[in-house]
């Protein structure tokens, strides 16, 4: 046999012989489909789980920042229905609704896994009292009326204000420097232009509109190192006292 021949043979059998580089083998094949399937199914099922059941489903409701609130009042109006699917709560809704307490000026939701809802409630803060036959009516800085109650809490000026006076009223009132508030005892105004504060040991400064309030502020305060009951700032660049 000749050395041409001997190689001849020697290539056809290479190519009679099948290749050990080539694709993977059928059963490789599958057992990487079949893993890739339960990988699908796996996420598919968690799905369901979060979305579907109540296995990640509200089990809790805590409430967090009630002063004059309960809890359970806020619960009651937020309405979370035990089991929900907590992913899929309508946070916004609930805000809405316990935003709805005439107490409640803004609150957070937010979830907890594995199936906790945590409420924290900033409630109103009175800086007046509307005093009428039904009860101390309380008043916040946005001038909303949002509760009545037998007493007032001590140290609230009283707010003698109706239609855009009391928008006035109000805005004068919570800009007023600390010291000065203490010693309002009454805010009044029957317009946007002319609110009154009654001062303690017979005093008034007649402040006019809200508007240069830091301004009349800081002038009123050097006009009542004098002599006088009414103290006139309305026109803060041309200040009376009398």
């Amino acid at each position: 046999m000749t050395t041409q021949t001997a190689r001849r043979r020697t290539a056809s059998a290479s190519r009679r012989r099948p290749s050990r580089r080539g694709g993977p083998s059928r059963r490789v094949v599958l057992r990487r489909r079949a893993v890739a399937l339960l990988s699908v199914l796996s996420v598919v099922g968690l799905v369901v789980a979060v979305w579907f059941t109540p296995l990640l489903g509200v089990r809790r409701v805590d409430v967090a920042g009630t002063v004059e609130l309960t809890a359970d009042q806020v619960r009651a109006a937020a309405a979370v229905e035990p089991g929900s699917p907590l992913v899929r709560l309508d946070v916004d809704g609930i805000a809405e609704r316990v935003r709805g307490l005439s107490r409640v000026a803004a609150v957070r939701v937010e979830r907890s896994l594995p199936g906790t809802v945590l409420l924290t409630v900033d409630e109103r803060t009175p800086v007046a009292v509307v005093n009428a036959g039904d009860g101390a009516h309380l008043v916040d800085a946005t001038g909303r009326d949002y509760a009545t109650v037998a007493q007032p809490p001590a140290g609230l000026p009283e707010l003698k204000a109706e239609g855009k006076g009391r928008p006035a009223a109000v805005a004068v009132l919570v800009a007023l420097p600390e010291p000065l508030r203490r010693e309002v005892l009454a805010v009044s105004a029957t317009s946007g232009a002319d609110v009154r504060l009654t001062l303690t040991a017979g005093r008034e400064v007649r402040w006019g509109s809200p508007d240069d309030t830091p301004r009349k502020a800081a002038v009123v305060e050097v006009l009542m190192t004098r002599d006088g009951s009414v103290f006139d700032v309305s026109s803060p660049e041309l200040p009376t006292v009398s």
